[in-house]
């Protein structure tokens, strides 16, 4: 097994997407609120601040758990609504929470823990990585993109992959940051 296929194994789905999202999942199923209605903002934001940091304990596994601060957790909560829903965030999501369209509140906490998995998820496999391509070599470096490219070129763009394929080295990080995703999507393409 060469250094490549190791790092490959270590960020594989299984061990870090699919891993996260189950926890995840746990957080958004173990959360108790008092009522599933939201009415107004502060109630919103006090019930998202706890949420959030729920999650982000289940997710990290921190079995004492903190507890919210809820400005520091609230602007966490903001920046995860914008790129859910925009701009304006945190204001769409409460309007969904208060009115009940898309799933309301469910379907604002569950589009939190969605986006709070890619975060943790690509915090992880950078780390990963980051620790990887720091071992090696620049000669090693050479070697194991060219590895890389025998082995999963096929699963890259043809035009990223030809002559070449300087995009794919000079931008290798990225490719191996994308790599557990991509695998992800061919192996849920089997399942139908």
């Amino acid at each position: 097994m060469t250094k490549l296929d190791r790092l490959l194994e270590d960020i594989d789905p299984a061990r870090t997407l699919d891993q996260v999202s189950s926890r995840a999942d746990e957080a958004v199923n173990s959360f108790r609120m008092q009522s599933g209605i939201i009415k107004d903002w502060q109630g919103f934001r006090t019930v998202l601040t706890e949420f959030y940091r729920h999650v982000e304990n289940t997710i990290l596994r921190i079995r004492s758990g903190f507890s919210p601060d809820p400005d520091f957790d609230w602007g966490r909560c903001c920046r995860v609504l914008v790129k859910e829903y925009g701009g304006s965030g945190e204001k769409a999501a409460f309007e969904i929470a208060r009115t009940g369209t898309e799933r309301g509140f469910y379907g604002v906490l569950k589009a939190v823990a969605r986006q709070m998995i890619n975060e943790y998820c690509g915090n992880e496999i950078s780390a990963k990585i980051s620790n990887f391509w720091q071992s090696l070599t620049t000669d090693e470096k050479l070697a194991v993109s060219q590895e890389y490219l025998d082995k999963y070129g096929n699963l890259l763009p043809g035009e990223l992959t030809s002559g070449s394929a300087a995009r794919i080295r000079a931008n290798f990080i990225r490719v191996l940051e994308e790599h557990p995703r991509t695998v992800k999507r061919l192996r849920n393409i089997g399942r139908g």
